[in-house]
C-alpha cells in the first residue's frame, strides 16, 4: 500500500525491533527441528499501573499492522547473520527470509477496553519460531501504549468530562517513536488534541497549539507591522489600524486596573498584535513572559478589545509558570471586573488554560476550580505467586450485573463452555484460597479475533478479520468503558481492587501443574 494511501504506514515498526535473545532462541529451535510447532503467547500485566485499579488496553493497531507486515527483508537477514555464530547454516537464513505471519492467530482486547491484572490482552498463536520472533515487539507496541492510554485516562477522570486537555510533551519525549506514541495514546485514553502535528498528519489526533513564550521575547516593541489594518470579521466596513485600537485600549484597561500605561511591556504587546493579526479568530494569549497581572492580562486584554469592536472573540490565555491555581483565580477576578466595566459578557468565561507540568495532584487541585508451545499447557513457577504465569491455550469474559455493574472477569480454558448468564458459576478469585459463585446477568467475551491463521496476508492486500476501529473510534469506546467502572474502582488513590477468578477446570490444572513442578 502506497504511503500516501497508508499514512500510519510510515509509523510501523520494523520487524527487527526485537532483543538478540529471540533471534538466537529462534536458531535454537530450527536446529532442533521445532520451528513448525504450533505455540501461543498472552501478554498480561500483573498490577495496574500508577496505584490504581484498572488499565485501559491500547497498542492493537500497531501490533495488527506489524503482524500484516512482517517479513524479514534482505538487510535484516545480512545484519542478523552478522551477530549469530559465523558457522550458522545458511539454510538457517534462508528460512528466515522466507518467513511471514500467515500461520499466525492474533486475538486480543478492543482498543480502549478496560484491563485487569492476569487478563491477557493480548493472545497470539502460530508457528513456534515465528512467535518468538513477534513476542518482543508485539509487547512493546502494547505495553507503552497502554501505559499512556491509562495515565490519560486518569487525568481525564480528575479533570472531568468539559474540561479541555492537551498532550504538548513532544519536545521533552523519549524520542521520536516515543513522542508519537504518547500524543497518539493520550488522545486514545481521552485528552482532546496534542501539539504534535505527526500525530496529526499519520494518527488523525486533533492538532492544537498557539505560541510560545520564545515568540513573545523576540519582539522587543519597536517592530512596526507591514501591514496593521485588520478588516471586520463580518467583511464589511473599513480596515482599521489595529495596532493603534490596542494602544487606546490599553490607557483604558491600565486606567481600570490601576497600572501605569508603560507598566505593560511593549515587546510582549507587539508579540500579541501580531499574533493577533496573524490569527484574529483565535487569539489566545499567553500570561506569563514577564508578569502576569502587570504586563501579560493588560496586554491580552487590549488586544482582545480591539479585536472585539472588529467583532472577533478570544479564545482563552494560558497559564504556564508559578502557582498556576492562584493566578488562574485572579486572573478570573480580573476579567469578570473588566467584563462588566466594558460590557463584554463573553470575556468573563473566557477559557484559561494552564500548562507545564501537570501531574495528577496538581490537576486534582486545579480541577476543583477551574473551569476550563506444542500444545501443552506451560507454566512458570516461581516462590514470588506474583510471577507465576497461568498455563494454557484461555479465553476471558467478563460477567455483568442486572444494573451492567462489572462483577468480576473470569479466565478459563478456551477448551471450556462459555459461562452463561442468568446460570450460577464457581470461580476461584485469584490471590485467594477459596472459591465462590456468581450468577452473571449478563456475559461478554474479551478475546476477539483480528487476525486467523491460514488467512492471506500479501503486503499489498492483507486481509482482517474484522476492521479495525479508528483512533477516534477507539477514543469514544475507551470512555465509554470507563463510564461502567463502579466510583470504587475508579478511585485514583486507594481504590477497591477489581476481582480477576479462575474457572474451576483452570484452578484444578494451576495445582496440578503446581504439585508436580511442571514448567
Amino acid at each position: 500500500m502506497a504511503a500516501e494511501q497508508d499514512p500510519e504506514g510510515r509509523a510501523a515498526a520494523r520487524p527487527l525491533l526485537t532483543d538478540l535473545y529471540q533471534a538466537t532462541m529462534a536458531l535454537g529451535y530450527w536446529r532442533a527441528g521445532r520451528a513448525q510447532e504450533v505455540a501461543e503467547f498472552e501478554l498480561f500485566f500483573r498490577r495496574c499501573p500508577f496505584g490504581g485499579a484498572f488499565a485501559l488496553a491500547a497498542g492493537l493497531r500497531d501490533c495488527v499492522r506489524f503482524v500484516r507486515a512482517f517479513r524479514l527483508r534482505d538487510a535484516d537477514v545480512q545484519f542478523l547473520a552478522s551477530v549469530l555464530p559465523p558457522d550458522t547454516d545458511p539454510a538457517f537464513f534462508q528460512h528466515l527470509r522466507a518467513l511471514d505471519c500467515s500461520g499466525v492467530t492474533v486475538r486480543a482486547l478492543p482498543e480502549g477496553s478496560l484491563a485487569f491484572p492476569g487478563v491477557p490482552l493480548l493472545q497470539v498463536s502460530g508457528p513456534l519460531l515465528v512467535v518468538q520472533l513477534l513476542e518482543t515487539p508485539l509487547l512493546c507496541l502494547v505495553s507503552y501504549a497502554s501505559l499512556i492510554a491509562t495515565n490519560a485516562a486518569r487525568l481525564r477522570l480528575i479533570a472531568g468530562p468539559e474540561k479541555r486537555l492537551l498532550e504538548l510533551g513532544l519536545r521533552r519525549a523519549q524520542g521520536p517513536d516515543g513522542g508519537l506514541t504518547a500524543s497518539t495514546y493520550s488522545y486514545l485514553g481521552g485528552f482532546d488534541g496534542s501539539s504534535n502535528m505527526l500525530a496529526g498528519q499519520l494518527r488523525g489526533v486533533p492538532v492544537a497549539g498557539t505560541l510560545a513564550h520564545s515568540f513573545i521575547t523576540s519582539f522587543s516593541g519597536t517592530e512596526v507591522p507591514p501591514d496593521p489594518m485588520l478588516a471586520p470579521a463580518a467583511g464589511q466596513g473599513p480596515r482599521v489600524d489595529l495596532a493603534a485600537r490596542v494602544e487606546t485600549w490599553l490607557e483604558r484597561v491600565c486606567g481600570h486596573l490601576g497600572l501605569g500605561v508603560q507598566e505593560p511591556h511593549r515587546g510582549e504587546r507587539a508579540a500579541f498584535v501580531a499574533y493577533a493579526l496573524a490569527f484574529p479568530r483565535d487569539f489566545q494569549g499567553l500570561l506569563d513572559t514577564y508578569s502576569v497581572q502587570r504586563s501579560g492580562l493588560p496586554n491580552f486584554l487590549a488586544v482582545a478589545l480591539a479585536l472585539e469592536e472588529l467583532g472577533y472573540q478570544a479564545v482563552g490565555v494560558r497559564l504556564d509558570s508559578g502557582d498556576l491555581l492562584q493566578q488562574a483565580q485572579e486572573t478570573r477576578g480580573v476579567f469578570r471586573t473588566v467584563a462588566a466595566q466594558f460590557r463584554v459578557p463573553w470575556l468573563e468565561s473566557i477559557p484559561i488554560a494552564v500548562s507545564n507540568n501537570i501531574d495528577e495532584e496538581e490537576l486534582a487541585r486545579l480541577a476543583q476550580k477551574l473551569v476550563s508451545v506444542g500444545g501443552q499447557p506451560r507454566m512458570k513457577l516461581t516462590e514470588d505467586p506474583e510471577k507465576q504465569t497461568l498455563p494454557g491455550s484461555k479465553a476471558a469474559f467478563r460477567l455483568l450485573g442486572s444494573d451492567g455493574a462489572l462483577l468480576l472477569d473470569v479466565l478459563q480454558l478456551a477448551e471450556e463452555p462459555p459461562p452463561q448468564a442468568g446460570q450460577e458459576l464457581r470461580v476461584w478469585p485469584r490471590g485467594t484460597q477459596e472459591s465462590c459463585t456468581v450468577r452473571p446477568a449478563h456475559v461478554e467475551p474479551l478475546l476477539r479475533l483480528w487476525v486467523q491463521q491460514g488467512q492471506p496476508l500479501p503486503p499489498s492486500s492483507p486481509q482482517l478479520c474484522e476492521p479495525l476501529p479508528s483512533l477516534a473510534e477507539s477514543r469514544a469506546f475507551a470512555q465509554q468503558s470507563l463510564s461502567r467502572l463502579s466510583p470504587a474502582h475508579r478511585r485514583l488513590e486507594q481504590p477497591a481492587l477489581y476481582q480477576v477468578a479462575l474457572s474451576e477446570k483452570l484452578r484444578a490444572l494451576v495445582d496440578r501443574l503446581s504439585a508436580r513442578g511442571a514448567l
